[in-house]
């Protein structure tokens, strides 16, 4: 060993700091290298966390849903829109109102749900509609105008405007039981009127 150190360390003095410098700046630089590895490894996944919390929110941001818009308009067919999308965009992406449309027989400011249906009337619908109601012997109470809620049992001009109203600022029923939120409808009308009415 002692011979090894005689042969590798000069006994210049200067030539001997030299090459302690330069081995001390060698162990400096792999210190700060394996430092430098070490913090990039730790911190990689943290990285690929944060990235994939981006993206989730990104796409939640960007949304969207499909709805079907029938009946007086341009070009009916099935949309994709973003989330809280209105009836107006929707009708909108349909080509617009036909001009045989009726603007007052649906709530154009009412935000839309993930597979509705938007039905679009035209003017003097009602009455082919209570005929089709008639020969199905079912009220759909999705799509029924007030006519079409008079017709039924315990149901008169007031509690009728009233389901509408309930309807175009809640949405579509998802269940005939849904009626019950309606004010003025409780389970006796509801069980008086269940077997003629429809989703």
């Amino acid at each position: 060993m002692v011979e090894w150190f005689v042969k590798v360390v000069p006994e210049n003095p200067t030539s001997r700091r030299k090459l302690f410098v330069s081995a001390g700046a060698g162990v400096a630089a792999v210190a700060v290298i394996g430092a430098l590895w070490s913090n990039a490894t730790s911190g990689s996944g943290d990285i690929a966390v944060q990235s994939s919390t981006d993206a989730l929110v990104n796409a939640e941001s960007a949304g969207t849903m499909f709805v079907q818009v029938v009946g007086a308009v341009a070009k009916p067919g099935v949309y994709e829109v973003p989330m809280d999308s209105r009836v107006m965009d929707a009708v909108a992406l349909a080509g617009g109102l036909s001009p045989k449309a009726d603007p007052a027989s649906l709530n154009l400011a009412r935000i839309v749900q993930d597979g509705e249906q938007i039905i679009v009337g035209a003017a003097g619908d009602a009455r082919s509609r209570i005929t089709a109601n008639a020969l199905s012997d079912k009220v759909n109470i999705n799509t029924a105008t007030a006519e079409d809620f008079d017709t039924l049992p315990r149901i008169g001009v007031t509690l009728a405007q009233r389901i509408i109203a309930f309807r175009n600022e809640n949405g579509p029923f998802v269940a005939l039981e849904s009626l019950l939120e309606v004010p003025g409808i409780g389970d006796l009308t509801l069980a008086g009127m269940r077997d003629k009415i429809t989703l």
